[in-house]
């Protein structure tokens, strides 16, 4: 295993980034988009609230798979335009060589609005 040194970052970089639990409450999609994509709402608990994004998820993830799904997000990014949609998190996920988006998911269930730390 090979150290990359060009990328390291400090811990109080990491600690910058907000990655939140949340639940997908609604899942629509998104004609509009470049790429096939999905308008995505999700609750983050109370403290920090629902929040939408789009996310380019369909190629793995019906809207069907989608519903009352726990996911990982950045919450702490500004609000960004993505076509007539304003995005206000971003979704986790890895994307394969086919360009296809695993989701970065909790493994058990947990409560919405948790800090991955």
């Amino acid at each position: 295993m090979s150290e990359n040194t060009e990328n390291l970052i400090s811990w109080n970089d990491f600690e910058m980034v907000e990655l939140r639990t949340g639940t997908i409450i609604s899942v629509e999609d998104y004609p509009e988009a470049r790429r096939p994509a999905y308008k995505i709402a999700v609750d983050f608990g109370e403290k920090i609230g629902i929040k939408k994004t789009s996310a380019q998820v369909t190629d793995l993830y019906t809207k069907e798979d989608l519903l009352d799904k726990q996911i990982t997000a950045v919450v702490n990014f500004p609000k960004k335009q993505i076509g007539k949609f304003m995005s206000e998190f971003l979704l986790t996920g890895f994307i394969q060589e086919d360009k296809s988006v695993v989701l970065c998911v909790p493994d058990k269930k947990c409560a919405n609005g948790l800090r991955l730390g």
